[in-house]
């Protein structure tokens, strides 16, 4: 991987980690013992800035920030058309945006949440119940997709995942070298055009 993705994916991630402090239920695990979502804030209860009155887990709000921050950076270069490929990838849901609606972008958000959540250590309650990863990037099977990624769109995505880190405080290299080895694992099944 070259060294710009990694320090993109490195800030993304940092920027999760700087605003939550990593938690344990067990004092007795090491940071090496510690799931990356329990490094990310774990299942400890804070107020959701987002729903006044109601609680979250740290981690998920961890993950969720970054999402979001991920999605509104993708949503504002393509808008202002510097944005390249991505902007073909994500029509569907920028169109809908421009539009007014935003109830698919709500699902995105909630989708990455839950995706990065349940496969990171987030427990029981964290659960993914959309597509698999082929088939959620696949155009013929997901109309929320405009087209196949490229590996030069994967990479430009992490590198907003990063941006996205930076902007939310993420500065432990530990837990953003993590975060890169979780993207980078989904490559495969994410980049269906070799191009």
């Amino acid at each position: 991987m070259k060294k710009f993705e990694k320090l993109a994916i490195c800030l993304l991630l940092a920027t999760t980690a700087l605003g939550f402090v990593a938690c344990s239920d067990d004092d007795n695990d090491t940071p090496a013992q510690l799931s990356l979502y329990q490094k990310l804030g774990g299942t400890a209860k804070v107020s959701d800035p987002n729903n006044p009155g109601q609680m979250i887990e740290k981690g998920r709000l961890s993950y969720r920030s970054v999402v979001d921050s991920t999605i509104v950076l993708i949503v504002a270069d393509i808008v202002a058309g510097s944005n390249g490929n991505l902007g073909e990838h994500f029509a569907p849901i920028v169109g809908e945006v421009v539009s007014g609606n935003t109830t698919n972008v709500a699902v995105l958000s909630k989708n990455l949440t839950d995706f990065f959540s349940a496969n990171t250590g987030g427990g029981a309650t964290n659960t993914y119940t959309g597509l698999g990863m082929v088939a959620a990037h696949d155009p013929a099977q997901n109309p929320r997709m405009g087209v196949k990624s490229t590996n030069a769109d994967y990479t430009k995505f992490i590198g907003y995942v990063g941006q996205s880190a930076g902007l939310n405080g993420v500065t432990d290299t530990a837990v953003i070298n993590e975060v890169v080895a979780v993207l980078e694992s989904l490559r495969d099944p994410i980049v269906q055009d070799p191009n």
